[in-house]
C-alpha cells in the first residue's frame, strides 16, 4: 500500500483553517493527508502562546507529522519557514503562498509592507477591530481577477470579528511586525516552491523573489492578474504546483 504523503497546512492571521477546505478538497484524500491546524488563538479560544514566532511554531510542532510537507500562507508562509530551520527531521518540503522574509519595510528592506501602513493595522485594530479586519480582507484581493468572489470567500474563512479585539488577533501582528528570517534563510535545506501573485498588495512580488534566491534549494511560480489569496483565486493552478512538487 502506497504511503500517502502528509500535507500540514498553515494559515494566515486573522484567518481560520477553513481557508483550506477548497484546496484540501481539491487534492483528494488518495494520496495526500491533510493537516490543518488553527493557529494560537485564531480557534477562539485563549491562549497563553508568547508573541513571537518561534513560541507560535513551538505551539504547532506537535501536531507536525513526520516527514511532512508544510504549506504555508502569509503568516502561516513565516511559520512554515522556522518550522523548517528548527524541526529539519520532521519537514520534508516546503510551500510557500503569498510569503516573505520580513513584513515590514526598512531601509535595508524595501520590499515589505511601509511601517506607516503597519502601524495604522495594528492600532487600528485595538481601536476598530472590525474595521481594520475588514480592511485586511480587501487589501488581499486588490489585483486580483477574481476579487469580487475572492471576497465573500475570504470572509467566510475568517476569525468571526464582531466583538472586541482578540488577544491573539493581535499578537499576530505583534509577530508580523517583528519578525525578520533573513538571517537564516541559508539554513532551510529543504526544497522550497513559492506561490506568489504578481500583484499582491500585502506582500510585494519583489519580496517573494528575493526570497526565493536566498533560499538553498527554491524555485517561485508568479501568477499574473493574481493579488495575496492564490490558494483561493487560483485554485487549479495551486494543485498542479502541489501535486506536481
Amino acid at each position: 500500500m502506497t504511503r500517502k504523503t502528509p500535507l500540514f497546512f498553515l494559515h494566515g492571521w486573522a484567518m481560520t483553517p477553513t481557508v483550506w477546505q477548497p484546496l484540501i478538497a481539491a487534492l483528494g484524500t488518495e494520496n495526500f493527508e491533510s493537516h490543518a491546524p488553527a493557529l494560537p488563538g485564531h480557534d477562539g479560544n485563549a491562549t497563553d502562546v508568547k508573541p513571537t514566532l518561534a513560541a507560535w511554531a513551538d505551539a504547532l510542532a506537535p501536531a507536525l507529522p513526520p516527514a511532512a510537507t508544510v504549506i504555508g500562507w502569509s503568516l502561516g508562509a513565516l511559520l512554515a519557514l522556522e518550522l523548517a530551520r528548527t524541526r529539519f527531521e520532521h519537514v520534508k518540503r516546503l510551500i510557500l503562498l503569498g510569503a516573505t522574509p520580513r513584513f515590514v519595510s526598512t531601509p535595508d528592506w524595501p520590499h515589505g509592507l511601509d511601517a506607516t501602513v503597519v502601524a495604522s493595522f495594528t492600532d487600528g485594530y485595538t481601536s476598530q477591530p472590525t474595521q481594520t479586519l475588514n480592511r485586511f480582507l480587501a487589501l488581499q484581493t486588490l489585483g486580483d481577477a477574481s476579487r469580487r468572489q475572492l471576497l465573500p470567500q475570504l470572509e467566510a474563512a475568517a476569525v468571526p470579528h464582531t466583538g472586541p479585539p482578540l488577544p491573539a488577533l493581535a499578537d499576530g501582528l505583534k509577530i508580523l511586525t517583528a519578525s525578520d528570517l533573513r538571517p537564516h534563510l541559508a539554513e532551510i535545506r529543504q526544497p522550497v516552491h513559492l506561490i506568489h501573485g504578481n500583484d499582491d498588495a500585502l506582500m510585494p512580488i519583489e519580496a517573494a523573489r528575493q526570497l526565493a534566491a536566498a533560499l538553498p534549494r527554491a524555485r517561485l511560480t508568479v501568477f499574473e492578474h493574481c493579488g495575496h489569496a492564490p490558494l483561493l483565486s487560483r485554485l487549479d493552478e495551486c494543485v498542479g504546483v502541489i501535486g506536481g512538487f
